[in-house]
């Protein structure tokens, strides 16, 4: 599967792709577009698109939970579904 993580997700969250194509959007030179024209693209080259943008309904602080979240994001991997978004919420503090 081909991965683009968001400039506003920590990029270490590339560490729990193993065995897929991961790329961040710093990696493809695209940090200056906008998210219209950014999602336009990365939907012709990936098939998942990781983000923590503030236009999602629940944000999260990846840098600080990514680990945490991993059973999670690794379960929505194996069963997102085209044009589906699926949430992933921190656990509790």
């Amino acid at each position: 599967m081909r991965i683009l993580i968001d400039e506003c997700v920590d990029p270490r969250v590339k560490q729990l792709f193993g065995g897929h194509e991961v790329a961040t959007v710093r990696d493809q030179g695209w940090g200056a577009m906008k998210d219209g024209p950014l999602l336009a693209v990365a939907q012709e080259q990936f098939d998942l698109f990781v983000t923590n943008d503030g236009g999602i309904e629940f944000q999260q602080n990846i840098a600080a939970y990514y680990r945490a979240i991993r059973m999670e994001l690794l379960d929505a991997l194996k069963n997102v579904r085209l044009g589906e978004v699926v949430h992933i919420a921190a656990p509790p503090a």
